[in-house]
């Protein structure tokens, strides 16, 4: 198990694209961590929501739906000033194996504060059938998200 690790520093409202294709498709991803962190603790509250996609999100926002079929990932954290700690992180993800770019997106509801992000991926080698499988799911979520 090769493990492949992501982080980077979101402005409240942006957006990242993490790029994961291949030619072929023979590698697929699954999300073993997500973690969030303010950029700067205990100097303001925060509700810090950071979200992975499968597809480029149509709005980057602090809405949570976890009947979306391309949403990967949620994660929220809160912590209050003056004190630096951390009263809450909530973090759930999918056990989905993708083999595309995913998107990340972060909002900070209290404030309009940046966001850090921690992503850990596993790798999975894809035989032809579940690289198949997989590219078509793609498909049919970018397809579904132009005709909606």
């Amino acid at each position: 198990m090769t493990i492949k690790t992501f982080r980077g520093l979101l402005a409240d409202g942006g957006q990242d694209t993490i790029v994961l294709h291949t030619n072929d498709g023979s590698t697929g991803y699954r999300i073993v961590k997500f973690q969030l962190m303010p950029d700067a603790p205990g100097t303001v509250e925060h509700e810090l929501m950071c979200k992975i996609y499968k597809t480029v999100p149509s709005a980057v926002d602090g809405l949570i739906d976890f009947s979306d079929n391309t949403l990967l990932a949620a994660s929220i954290m809160t912590s209050y000033a003056p004190t630096a700690y951390i009263t809450a992180t909530t973090t759930i993800f999918d056990n989905e194996i993708f083999n595309q770019d995913i998107y990340v997106t972060a909002v900070d509801t209290e404030s309009s504060s940046a966001t850090n992000y921690y992503i850990e991926l596993e790798t999975v080698k894809l035989d032809l059938s579940e690289s198949t499988v997989a590219s078509l799911k793609d498909i049919r979520n970018v397809y579904s998200q132009i005709t909606t």
